[in-house]
């Protein structure tokens, strides 16, 4: 890889890991509050990453907000619940790792199969927001089932519905943002990179 591309990858990496510390350290900027939602927009700044650098460096972006997320669990959480779920690298980390995985093999396969660049990264976007959401949830229910009482105040048997229903309630409107905010982000950017990269 010649010195030039090589700078710029890794200036674009450093600007990226700094965007997510941001977003994970101040409020309102990684986490959207939407009536009584709470939106994240983090998995969109992964796959931003992944659309301008690809699918390893999209999941190098993720790796460093599950890192932040594991950290955090321990020092300054935010909730009770992530104190007692975060802590497990499980759950913090290969999700949001395989947000860039998933939305980087996604953004190659559609870019070969479709005209349109803005459809291949929202769909990108919403297939990596979900893996995050589905993942996360998904291992909550695996690990954490037999404590459901003591983390939810509700039983094992009504876990699964709780946990499908945050997916309802959080998981898709999520994931339909990040697939409309997504390439409004990433096309412009992408042209930019694009230019400077050449």
């Amino acid at each position: 890889m010649p010195v030039k591309k090589k700078t710029l990858r890794l200036n674009m990496l450093a600007m990226f890991i700094a965007i997510i510390l941001l977003q994970t350290s101040i409020p309102l900027i990684g986490y959207i509050p939407i009536g009584p939602l709470e939106i994240t927009i983090i998995p969109m700044t992964v796959v931003v990453a992944t659309v301008l650098l690809g699918t390893v460096d999209g999941a190098i972006i993720g790796g460093v907000w599950g890192f932040t997320t594991f950290v955090r669990a321990f020092v300054w959480p935010t909730s009770p619940l992530a104190a007692i779920v975060f802590v497990n690298p499980l759950i913090s980390v290969i999700p949001r790792i395989m947000i860039g995985v998933v939305a980087g093999v996604a953004y190659t396969y559609l870019r070969k199969h479709l005209k349109s660049q803005a459809a291949s990264i929202s769909i990108s976007a919403v297939l990596g927001s979900l893996t995050n959401t589905i993942l996360v949830l998904g291992l909550i229910y695996l690990f954490y089932k037999a404590k459901a009482p003591q983390l939810y105040q509700i039983n094992i048997k009504e876990l699964l519905p709780y946990l499908l229903g945050v997916v309802g309630t959080n998981g898709v409107p999520e994931a339909i943002f990040s697939g409309i905010v997504t390439p409004l982000i990433a096309i412009p950017v992408k042209k930019i990179f694009d230019r400077t990269n050449h």
